[in-house]
């Protein structure tokens, strides 16, 4: 199963990238999959990533919870909460 990992904000900037492409068994196929994939990526990936910091999670654009279903293609987008005045 292939997907697009989409970063933004702060978290872009930290992993310099924009997107990667990640392929998963068929038995990997949670949200929460694919953020422990990333976090095995290496020590700021583990630590933007890590379960005690706040950030948010779209799977197609629809915002959702680590333990949604993955399918072939979608498109999965972090990104820090967004604060404004």
């Amino acid at each position: 199963m292939r997907i697009k990992v989409l970063f933004f904000a702060k978290l872009r900037e930290v992993f310099q990238t924009s997107d990667i492409d990640l392929t998963f068994t068929e038995s990997d196929n949670k949200v929460s999959d694919v953020l422990i994939a990333l976090r095995e990526k290496g020590e700021a990936w583990a630590v933007e990533l890590n379960e005690n910091k706040s950030f948010r999670v779209a799977v197609n654009q629809v915002m959702v919870t680590e333990d949604v279903m993955l399918n072939e293609g979608d498109e999965i987008a972090l990104f820090p909460p967004v604060t404004g005045g």
